[in-house]
């Protein structure tokens, strides 16, 4: 990786805002013993292709915390409408970054290998604006629930379309076809965040309440990589205390 990395320079932020309409203050929720963000933060340092770590915030309670445990933490505006938007501030103080790698706040068993994988695929393919993943699901239960979002991929596994909704509807059977769950990483050029940031929220973005949508709304070519990862967010009281009973089996 090293040679592939001259002359590119790759950031993981971590989002961290405040506001959580199912789960109120969830990034400084303790599991284990340690927030939230702080689970998500520690599994990063393990990554071999970021070059920089930051947690950006919207909230002093978070930055006074993340900077308790040891990260760099940048301060950001309050009326961000989705991530990427937060990731673009931050940025800006960031001259140095070719790349950056959106990872979810409130992911805490995210996949080092799968940050690294995003990370290549930016290096490599600079044609590539946006990249994310997804994981290969069955049954009903996922394809029905509004919290997890689905994705449909072309044959260059590009993504066509994301919906909260079960995606795509079967008409008829198709034995070849495989559902896809969307897992919440992106991996951006920063020079398509600059141009994201200036397109208006999109209808279909604000539709479903998905950010990458404003992409695709825009033309640009959103790459899905399909990973064996299948954590998922902690989006209830109920998932951090499932995840804290795992952890705790584990030691």
């Amino acid at each position: 990786m090293d040679k592939i990395k001259e002359n590119n320079f790759v950031v993981g932020i971590i989002p961290a805002r405040w506001a959580s309409t199912r789960f109120p203050e969830k990034m400084l929720y303790k599991i284990a013993g340690k927030p939230l963000v702080q689970h998500v933060w520690e599994r990063c340092l393990h990554c071999k292709n970021l070059d920089k770590l930051i947690i950006a915030t919207d909230e002093v309670k978070i930055y006074n915390t993340a900077k308790e445990f040891g990260a760099e933490v940048l301060m950001t505006s309050t009326d961000h409408i989705s991530g990427t938007d937060r990731i673009a501030e931050a940025l800006k103080k960031i001259p140095e970054a070719t790349q950056v790698i959106n990872i979810q706040g409130d992911e805490p068993m995210i996949e080092p290998a799968l940050i690294d994988q995003l990370a290549t695929e930016l290096i490599l393919n600079k044609n590539i604006s946006m990249v994310t993943a997804a994981n290969v699901f069955s049954g009903t239960t996922l394809l029905n629930d509004p919290n997890v979002v689905k994705c449909v991929i072309n044959h260059q596994g590009e993504a066509l379309f994301f919906s909260r909704s079960p995606l795509p509807f079967q008409r008829t059977p198709s034995p070849s076809l495989k559902l896809l769950r969307h897992k919440g990483i992106y991996g951006y050029q920063k020079t398509f965040i600059e141009k994201f940031v200036k397109w208006e929220p999109s209808a279909l973005e604000i539709a479903e309440g998905l950010e990458q949508l404003r992409a695709l709304e825009n033309g640009a070519r959103i790459k899905v990589i399909i990973t064996d990862d299948i954590s998922g967010g902690i989006d209830t009281l109920e998932q951090a205390i499932e995840l804290e009973k795992q952890l705790k089996k584990n030691t």
